[in-house]
């Protein structure tokens, strides 16, 4: 067990304003996100602290996130697009999502009713790592340009250059996050949120 993750269970995982405060949405799933923990690192996966969450790692490769949300909390598979799903427990976060696929709990008892089929999940996710496999990534080009973004960078031509300069995965994981948002209100809020970092050539993570 890591201790960071022990202190993000306590206090929360400190990326917004209510981090370290009751109110913060980890403290909604204190039993469940303990209950996954244990399941994960029974699998022998190594706990890290990635992005303000546990990230559970082989051999360095990145295998699945555990996270709080405010309706439920989840196991996240980096590449569970590439499980085969027998059970149908997987679902897509967003709707672009193309590599990563979540499982949503609301509750302990349907957390140790699937724990046997949880395992069997993550032991495949720790074989596709083995083998290196990949889901190929969307072309930028194939992905819609949200009219929000598009509008900025009319109106910000040095923001359009630096968008336009970033590397196809930061442009991507940009573009994702800005379509998965349903309402154009919510999509303005999360360019005006990523312009400065945009502006300094860093992507989402970074």
């Amino acid at each position: 067990m890591n201790p960071k993750i022990d202190l993000y269970l306590a206090e929360g995982c400190g990326r917004c304003s209510l981090g370290g405060t009751p109110e913060c949405k980890v403290h909604n799933w204190t039993q469940e996100l303990k209950l996954l923990r244990a399941i994960v690192l029974d699998c022998g996966l190594t706990e890290e602290l990635k992005w303000g969450v546990p990230c559970y790692t082989f051999q360095q490769r990145n295998v699945l996130i555990v996270a709080a949300f405010k309706e439920f909390c989840s196991i996240n598979f980096f590449n569970g697009a590439l499980l085969q799903d027998a059970e149908g427990i997987l679902s897509k976060q967003g709707e672009h999502s193309q590599a990563g696929r979540i499982v949503r709990f609301t509750n302990t008892q349907d957390i140790i009713a699937l724990e046997p089929v949880l395992k069997t999940y993550i032991y495949e996710a720790i074989e596709v790592e083995k083998a290196g496999l990949k889901v190929p990534s969307q072309p930028i080009s194939e992905l819609p340009m949200p009219a929000e973004l598009q509008q900025k960078f009319d109106e910000m031509p040095a923001f359009k250059a630096a968008f336009s300069a970033l590397t196809p995965g930061r442009q991507r994981g940009y573009l994702l996050h800005f379509l998965d948002a349903k309402q154009s209100k919510t999509r303005e809020t999360r360019i005006e949120k990523y312009i400065p970092k945009i502006l300094s050539g860093k992507g989402m993570l970074d």
